[in-house]
Formats: C-alpha cells, structure tokens, sequence
C-alpha cells in the first residue's frame, strides 16, 4: 500500500464471475483475514483492518479473527456503519482506495465512485494488492466440464438460445455478455465442479442476436465431442482470457445487454465507449428460475429418493446413540453423505452440512470441523441442515432432532417455528405478489413473543445448480430492493428459525414450488406445493401450542410423506419411517 500510494484496500469476497462460492484461486479475503464464512468484506487501511459479517458469523468471526488484529464489524447492526459508509467517514481528499478489477461489480464500481468523490479521494480497480503478495496462490481450476444430458436437462440448449435470443431483440441489444455461472451452465446444458458443491465452471459467454455465440472457456475442459456438439449449436470456443478482446472488438452499431450487477469491472471496462450499453437482468436468470413441468417431474423424484436417504441416516444416528457409541457433528454428515451416495443420479453435496448440537446450533452457518466440533448425547437438539446435487435437481433441507429429553423452552421454541413454517406453506397470495410480501407470515409467531431471526425466510434453488438462485426471495423489505414476483414453477425455500447463542438453535426447512391455486373474481391466486419429503422430528414440538387447522396439516405432510417413500424403504428403515409419520 505504501509502495502504490494507497490509503486504503477493499477485499471483497468475490470472483470474476461474483459467485457466492469461490474457487480457491478468488479467497483472498480468507487468506488474508483466516475468516472462512462465505459473506465478508475485508477492508485494511494504514490504522485499522476490519472485516465486515453478518449476523450469520458473528461467533465464527470473532473467534478465527482473534489475536489478528483484524476488527470484527457488524453488518446490518443497529448505529454500525456498513463499510462504504465507513470507508466514506476515513478517507479525504487525495486518498486512494484499491480493489481489484476481477472482484468488484461494474455497479458497485459506480456507486463506490460515487461516494469517493463527494469527499475528495479516487478509487483504483488495477491494482490487484492482495495477489501481489499471494506468492502461493492457486491456480484456476482444471476440472472436466460435461454434459447435462438431454433426458435430465429436458430442454435442449438450441431452443434456450432461441428464447434468450428473442429477448435480446426486444430490448434492442445486438450482443449479451454473460459472466454469471449458473446462467452460462443452464443456457449451454454443461455442467462442472470448478467451485465446490456447485456443479458449475469458470467461463464468459457472449451471444449475438444474429446467431452465433461464443463461450471463453478454457479448452482444456472440453473432450472433442462436446466442441462439436456445441459447434452444432452454433457454439464457438474461445479461450477463457478472451473475453476482454473480444468485447473490445466491438463497434459503434453494436448494442451489448448486460448485467452490471453480474459482470466484473475488469470485464465490463472492456467495452468500448462507442457500444450502446443495455444495463438489465439477464433474461436467462428468469428462464431458469420457472421451472418446466418435466423438471419437477424429475425434482419430486429427487426428492422422494433423497427423503429416502434421510431416513436411512437418521435412523441410523438414532441406533447408534441408543446403543452408547461415540457419536460426532461429523459423524453426522457422513451418515448423511453415505446414504445420498447411493441414490440414483447423485453427484455430491449441494452445500457444506451444518449439523449443529445444541449450542453449535444456535450459529446459522455453523460447520463443525476436525478441529472444532461437538460430541452428541441422549439430550437437547441437533440441527441438521444439507442438501444433494442430483442429476434432476437440488435439494436443501434442515430438520431439528430430539436426541433426548428436551426442556419446554426448546419444545415451545420449535414449536414457534413450526408455526410459522406451517403458515407460510398454507399460503395463499395474488398473482404478482412478491417474498418480501409473505415474509411476515413466517414471522408472526415469533413476533408475538418477543423473538425474530436474523436471516431471509426462502431463496430461490437451481435445477441440478446452485443451492441460491434468483431472482426471487423472500425476506424483509429493504430499501431500493427489487420486489420480484413469485411465478408458477419457482422453487423457494421455506426456512424460519431463531437462534439463542449459548443455547441452542432452530430452523425448520422444506422447499415448495410456486403452483396455480385459484381464480376468483378477484383475480388469479397462487400458493405453495411443499416438494421436500422427511419426516420433521414431532418429539422437538409441544404438540398442544399447534391449532387445530397446524395439527392437521402436519399430518396431512406426514401422510404424503409415508405414502412417497415408504416403497423406497423396508424392515427398520420403514419401520421409523412409520413411527415418525404416524398421525398426532
């Protein structure tokens, strides 16, 4: 910083492509700071090193951050500055501040420059500080990039390129640039591993109107049938690092769609000044996000197969803890990752587990590690939140196990959340309402005693894809948020909780699907079908707090439940299936 003139630097936690998981190549923010969580911002100046969180990790930062000198910085905390807004209140004119051009939104650039200049001091984005002295770095990944085949992915890539390319032409664009992983892997029918638990891989892709695209990929990746399949596609293959020339090449009667929210500085500063610029969504992140009738017909078989495993793994845990073994959090996840492993057409996790006892529970993020992880007894609670990747879709479920006696406090606690689950599941809504609409439903009975939580109800979850997926959500309005309407086919996730540090944790989840409910002289109404299928554990409840109308959809679920996988299962796996699912 000294040698280059610069007051201050942002680390971000982001890849050219600003992924929510990274490949190893873009963690500076954790090389740098030790904190692993996946959301932070790490900003060093000549006095102060600080790492933005939220409430998510605020145990976990605080104790990787310890004895660094890096201050923990509260994120979305009452009278806490966020850190442009602190970066706005420490730097003065003349004061340069450096991120690197691969790390940081074309949108954020303009916002941060922005706000630099009321105060006098100018931003740098080529100055890559961090991989100056990241002598060990890794390199970019190398895995193999195969197909989607065609009776998975259902819908052939010719036919996406023809929709996308009809939404270019509405909004005038001759030229699309896309840097986002998931929208390249949906609209080309491939997928990867180059970032872990997303089956997804490091590319640009730029799709003219007039029908050629090409996809900036490094070669290595692809065997010589799929450079002709895609060829016949009318897909070209570039390399990965030439992105950049190509935008480059563009001219003054070219219009290029993009993003600015998903393109890298580095990238989108490629283009030259003549191009007509069209800043929008891309139409792909829609697309993918409605899915097709033939996708949930292959994602509530997913489902069925990894309820099944479910039960395989928890009926296991329970054997196991009855007969006194010595059982871990990691023992946990690999039960789990044991049983899914045998399912048809599973390929890996969809993201870390987090299997959480008691107190461990109580951090939303949690995942135990060789080195830091709890031992389970015959009591309290066990949060278990995981997720599969399937070659017909992606699963993310949490459930709360009783492992033992539990106190009325964590009965009424969970009891609380099912309620709201339950609520939210049961609801009905007019065509175009959005998540930040329907998020108070999860919440209300947490409300009315006095207790919230701290994170979002539902995202959005990707068809053999990223286990977040947009552009829908449903969490509390904020300011200058997009309200994104809920459409037949979207997937959401429905998961409140509440966390009591010290003490335990509860969040209960399941994913539904955004289904037609009815048509009324008020217009069209629409509701949720719940996809996921697992027994919850009725032993963490207080049954006699659940109303009437609750009782019966519990077990209304637990009759669907049985009735979809009790012929996936036999002898004590069918068994504890029954038990668990048997009506109140």
């Amino acid at each position: 910083m000294q040698q280059h003139g610069v007051a201050a630097v942002l680390v971000p936690s982001a890849d050219p492509h600003l992924s929510e998981y990274l490949p190893a190549r873009w963690q500076a923010r954790t090389w740098l700071s030790g904190f692993t969580g996946s959301a932070g911002t790490l900003v060093v100046t000549r006095e102060h090193a600080g790492l933005w969180t939220d409430s998510r990790y605020f145990s976990q930062a605080e104790r990787q951050l310890a004895g660094s000198g890096i201050h923990l910085m509260k994120q979305r905390v009452a009278h806490a500055a966020e850190h442009l807004d602190w970066l706005q209140q420490n730097l003065h004119g003349g004061d340069v501040l450096a991120v690197a051009g691969d790390s940081l939104a074309a949108a954020t650039q303009r916002q941060i420059e922005c706000r630099l200049r009321e105060h006098g001091a100018s931003l740098r984005i080529d100055l890559d500080l961090p991989g100056l002295i990241w002598s060990d770095r890794p390199a970019l990944p190398q895995a193999p990039v195969a197909e989607h085949d065609l009776a998975h992915a259902c819908i052939a890539r010719g036919e996406k390129l023809a929709r996308l390319r009809n939404a270019m032409r509405k909004l005038g664009a001759t030229h699309h640039l896309l840097s986002s992983l998931d929208d390249i892997a949906w609209l080309t029918n491939l997928r990867g591993s180059d970032v872990e638990c997303n089956p997804v891989f490091l590319a640009h892709m730029l799709v003219e109107a007039a029908g050629r695209a090409t996809l900036f990929v490094q070669r290595v990746k692809l065997g010589d049938a799929l450079v002709a399949a895609l060829a016949a596609d009318g897909i070209e293959i570039a390399d990965y690092a030439a992105i950049t020339s190509a935008l480059n090449d563009l001219g003054a009667a070219d219009s290029l769609l993009l993003d600015g929210s998903r393109v890298v500085s580095a990238v989108a500063g490629a283009v030259p000044p003549a191009v007509k610029r069209i800043e929008a969504a891309n139409p792909s992140t829609a697309f993918k996000a409605r899915k097709s009738a033939a996708e949930l017909d292959h994602i509530r078989d997913v489902m069925r197969r990894d309820g099944a495993a479910l039960v395989c793994a928890f009926r296991r845990l329970e054997q196991r803890l009855a007969a006194g073994m010595n059982v871990t959090e990691l023992d946990v996840d690999a039960l789990l990752a044991e049983e899914r492993s045998t399912q048809p057409g599973h390929v890996g996790k969809s993201f870390a587990t987090i299997a959480g006892y008691m107190a461990n529970g109580a951090l939303p993020h949690y995942q135990a590690t060789a080195e830091h992880h709890s031992t389970l007894q015959a009591r309290g609670l066990l949060l278990v939140d995981s997720g599969g990747q399937y070659l017909g879709g992606t699963t993310d479920i949490t459930r709360v196990l009783a492992l033992g006696p539990t106190t009325t406090e964590q009965r009424r606690d969970a009891t609380l959340v099912m309620k709201g689950l339950i609520a939210l599941s049961r609801a009905r809504f007019p065509s175009g309402a959005s998540g930040p609409q329907l998020d108070a439903l999860a919440r209300a009975p947490l409300w009315a005693s006095g207790m919230d939580y701290g994170h979002g109800t539902g995202h959005g979850v990707g068809y053999f894809l990223n286990v977040h997926e947009g552009p829908h959500s449903i969490r509390p309005p904020s300011g200058g948020g997009a309200l994104v309407p809920l459409e037949p086919g979207m997937i959401s996730s429905i998961e409140p909780g509440l966390y009591k540090p010290g003490r335990h944790g509860i969040r209960h989840e399941n994913l539904a699907v955004v289904v037609e409910a009815e048509q009324t002289e008020f217009g069209e109404f629409l509701g949720f079908e719940t996809l996921t299928l697992c027994p919850f554990d009725r032993r963490a409840l207080e049954i006699d707090l659940l109303s009437p109308e609750e009782r019966a959809w519990l077990d209304d679920y637990h009759a669907g439940v049985r009735a979809a996988l009790g012929p996936l299962l036999d002898g004590a796996d069918l068994e504890w299936l029954n038990r668990h699912c048997a009506a109140l």
